[in-house]
C-alpha cells in the first residue's frame, strides 16, 4: 500500500519531525526505554525516551544507548517539577538530542531557552502538552515548536478533558501557528486518519505500543492488558484539595486503594507541616514512580500500577512494532480511501 493520501496529511507533522510517518510514542516510564523508543523510530515513528525519575548520568546512558540502536530522530520528555531538570537539559543539548516534550507543568522560567539553545547546548525543538485551549495559547506565545493534545482516555497523568473535545478546541484554532498531535484514546488508524483530517500534524499513542515485543515490559503486565477492557482503565480520585494530584489512568486493582492510603499519609505530614507542598507533590509522584515500577518491570500487576489508556480495550496481541506500525498506516489509509470513495 503507498499510502499516498496519509503521507500528504501527515506531511508537516513528517517534516517537523524528520520520520516517515507522524505518529509519536508516547513517553511511558520504565517502558519508553533504548528498546522500545529505537523500535518505533526504525519503524518509521518517532520515539520518545521517558526520563521521569531519572538520575543525570541514567538519562546520558540511555540517549547513547538509544543512538546505538537507530540512526532516525528520536526525542526525551522531561518533567517539569524534576529537581535536575537543567542538568538534564543539557545532556540533550550535548548529544545532539532533536526534540524534547516538556510534561507536567508549564514550563519553568529560563527552559525554553536551554532547550532552544540560546545558552547552551545544540538546539531542540520543544515540545509541549496542552490540556486546555488557554494553555495552549500561552505556551504557543511563549514560543514553543510543537503541541501535544492529550485528552482524559489517555493512560498515566491525564487532564480532565475528553481527546475528542480538546482537539476540536484546540486544533482549528491554533493548527496554523504550530504543528498539534493529538493523543489519548487512539488505537486504530480510521482515528488516526480522522485527527489527520481534522487538521492535526499527527498523533501520539502509548498503550497500543506497550504489547510490542520490542517493550520491556514484564508478560504479566502485557498480559493485563491483553485480558483488559476500556472499562478497567479507569482514573484515580484526589481526596484532599491541597494536594495537587494529578488524576492517572490505570487498570483498578489493589494499587488504588494503595494510592488512597498514601494520600491520607502525605495530607496527615502537611497538616503537621513535617514536609512543604512542593515536597508534598513529590513524594506522591514518587509513589507513582515506584508503583508503575512494580507491575512494569517486576509483574506485580496487583500491587503494582498498571497505567492503561481507554484504547487498552482494542489491544488484543503481542506483536513487532513494525507490524503495529504497519497495521495503523495501513487502516489509517483505508479509511482515507473509503472517505474518497
Amino acid at each position: 500500500m503507498t499510502h499516498e493520501r496519509l503521507q500528504r496529511l501527515m506531511a508537516r507533522g513528517r517534516e517537523f519531525l524528520g520520520t516517515d510517518y507522524a505518529i509519536m510514542g508516547g513517553a511511558m516510564s520504565w517502558i519508553s526505554d533504548r528498546h522500545l523508543v529505537s523500535a518505533i523510530s526504525n519503524a518509521g515513528g518517532f520515539g520518545m525516551i521517558a526520563c521521569g525519575a531519572m538520575e543525570p548520568h541514567m538519562l546520558e546512558e540511555e540517549i547513547a544507548e538509544t543512538a546505538k540502536r537507530t540512526d532516525r530522530p528520536f526525542g526525551v520528555n522531561l518533567i517539569t517539577m524534576h529537581p535536575d531538570l537543567f542538568e538534564l537539559i543539557e545532556i540533550c543539548g550535548r548529544a545532539g538530542v532533536s526534540h524534547i516534550a516538556l510534561a507536567g507543568g508549564l514550563p519553568p522560567k529560563g527552559s525554553i531557552d536551554a532547550i532552544k539553545g540560546t545558552e547552551t547546548g545544540t538546539p531542540a525543538k520543544l515540545i509541549c502538552f496542552a490540556p486546555a485551549l488557554s494553555l495552549a495559547k500561552k505556551l504557543v506565545r511563549s514560543g514553543v515548536d510543537a503541541l501535544v493534545v492529550e485528552g482524559m482516555e489517555a493512560g498515566g497523568h491525564i487532564g480532565p478533558v475528553s481527546t475528542a473535545v480538546l482537539a476540536q478546541e484546540i486544533v482549528p484554532e491554533l493548527g496554523k501557528d504550530v504543528p498539534i498531535f493529538v493523543a489519548g484514546g487512539i488505537g486504530r488508524g480510521a482515528a488516526i486518519a480522522a485527527f489527520l483530517e481534522m487538521g492535526a500534524a499527527g498523533v501520539q499513542l502509548g498503550t497500543r505500543f506497550v504489547v510490542a515485543s520490542e517493550c520491556v515490559a514484564h508478560e504479566k503486565f502485557k498480559k493485563a492488558f491483553i485480558r483488559a477492557s476500556a472499562r478497567d482503565a479507569v482514573t484515580s480520585v484526589q481526596l484532599d484539595s491541597r494536594l495537587p494530584v494529578i488524576p492517572v489512568r490505570a487498570l483498578k486493582n489493589k494499587a488504588s486503594d494503595e494510592f488512597m492510603a498514601k494520600q491520607r499519609e502525605v495530607a496527615s505530614l502537611l497538616d503537621e507541616e513535617k514536609v512543604e507542598m512542593s515536597e508534598a507533590q513529590l513524594q506522591i509522584e514518587h509513589y507513582w514512580a515506584g508503583a508503575l515500577r512494580r507491575a512494569v518491570i517486576d509483574g506485580d500487576v496487583e500491587s503494582g500500577s498498571v497505567m492503561a489508556g481507554q484504547s487498552v480495550g482494542m489491544v488484543k496481541a503481542e506483536a513487532p512494532v513494525a507490524e503495529i506500525m504497519a497495521e495503523l498506516v495501513d487502516e489509517a489509509e483505508e479509511a482515507l480511501a473509503r472517505k474518497a470513495a
